[in-house]
C-alpha cells in the first residue's frame, strides 16, 4: 500500500497502523487487513475512474441492511477518495468456517430481511454496481418488466456488443417478457443483497452471519436464493431454515434458472467466455 495513503487512514482513524495485510478474494479492488495497537479495520482500495460511486453503492447497502435489524453487516467507517480512486473502511469481521447451526441461523435471517423491508415497487433510489459493471435500477411496479428491462437487456446487449453473444442469439423483447411474465406473476418487492454467493457472506467467530459487498435493490426474494445455489450452493441447514420461512411455489425451478442468467451474464461480462455455454444453455431452453 502507498505511503501516502498509509498516512492518509492513520489521519482519519487518527490512530498509528501498525501492520498491513493483503487479503485474499477480491476481484475487484485490493483488500487490506489494518491492525493498530487496540483495534482491526478492513480497507478496500480501488483505483478506476468508478471507484467512488462503487463504494458509496457499497457503503448505502450495507447501511439499508443494517437498518432493517435483521442481519448484521460491518460498519462502515470512511468512504473517500483519493486522488487516484477511492477508499472504504469499515469494521473487520474476523471468520470462521460456519458449521450447519451457522448456515441455520443464516437462512432464518436471511428471510428476516426479505419478509422485513417491503416497497410498493422494485428498484432502487439510484443506479448501483454489480461487481464494477452499472447495474439500472429504475423503478417499475412490475416485477417481470423491471427484470427484463433493467436486469436481463442490458446484460445481453453488452454481451453482444463485446462479441460473447451473437446478436441471432439475442431473443427479443416480446420474448423475454412473454417468458418472464410467464413464471413472475404476484411478486412482492422485498430488500435483497443482490449479489449473494459463498464470498459475500462472513460467518463470524460466535457464528453470527454477516452480508458484505451487497448490489442492493426491491427485487424478487428467490434471486437471492437463485444466486447461492450458482457456483455449488450453501449447506442444505441454510436452505431448509429459509424455506420455513418461504415455501416452494410453482415455477421456482424456471425462475431460479432466469434469474441464475443474470449472474451468469454478469460474469461473461466481466470475466469472458468461460461462461458463455452456461448463458446459451439457458437461452436456448427457455426463448428458442
Amino acid at each position: 500500500m502507498d505511503k501516502t495513503i498509509v498516512a492518509h487512514l492513520e489521519y482519519l482513524l487518527c490512530i498509528k497502523v501498525l501492520t498491513i495485510k493483503t487479503l485474499s478474494g477480491g476481484d475487484i479492488s485490493k483488500a487490506y487487513l489494518l491492525e493498530t495497537a487496540t483495534e482491526q479495520f478492513f480497507c478496500k482500495i480501488n483505483h478506476t475512474a468508478d471507484a467512488l460511486k462503487i463504494f458509496q453503492a457499497e457503503k448505502d447497502g450495507l447501511d439499508a441492511i443494517s437498518l432493517t435489524k435483521t442481519i448484521a453487516t460491518p460498519k462502515t467507517f470512511f468512504c473517500e477518495a483519493l486522488e487516484k480512486g477511492a477508499l472504504l473502511v469499515m469494521e473487520y469481521i474476523t471468520p470462521k468456517k460456519p458449521d450447519y447451526k451457522d448456515m441455520d441461523l443464516f437462512g432464518h435471517q436471511l428471510a428476516a430481511l426479505h419478509q422485513a423491508a417491503t416497497m410498493q415497487r422494485f428498484g432502487w433510489e439510484g443506479p448501483n454496481f454489480i461487481g464494477n459493471l452499472p447495474q439500472s435500477n429504475t423503478k417499475n411496479t412490475n416485477w417481470s418488466a423491471f427484470y427484463v428491462f433493467e436486469r436481463l437487456l442490458p446484460q445481453l446487449r453488452r454481451a453482444v456488443n463485446h462479441k460473447f453473444l451473437s446478436a441471432k442469439e439475442l431473443p427479443t423483447e416480446v420474448q423475454l417478457s412473454k417468458c418472464c411474465n410467464s413464471f413472475m406473476s404476484a411478486v412482492e418487492p422485498s430488500l435483497i443483497h443482490g449479489d449473494l454467493w459463498s464470498g459475500n457472506y462472513l460467518i463470524a467467530q460466535n457464528g453470527t452471519p454477516y452480508l458484505i459487498d451487497p448490489a442492493v435493490y426491491y427485487g424478487h426474494h428467490e434471486v437471492d436464493l437463485a444466486m447461492t445455489r450458482l457456483f455449488g450452493g450453501f449447506d442444505t441447514s441454510f436452505y431448509n431454515a429459509y424455506q420455513e420461512h418461504f415455501p416452494h411455489t410453482g415455477g421456482a425451478d424456471a425462475r431460479n434458472d432466469l434469474y441464475q442468467l443474470y449472474y451468469l451474464l454478469v460474469h461473461l461480462n466481466l470475466f469472458g467466455t468461460s461462461y458463455r455455454h452456461a448463458v446459451v444453455s439457458i437461452l436456448k431452453k427457455y426463448f428458442s
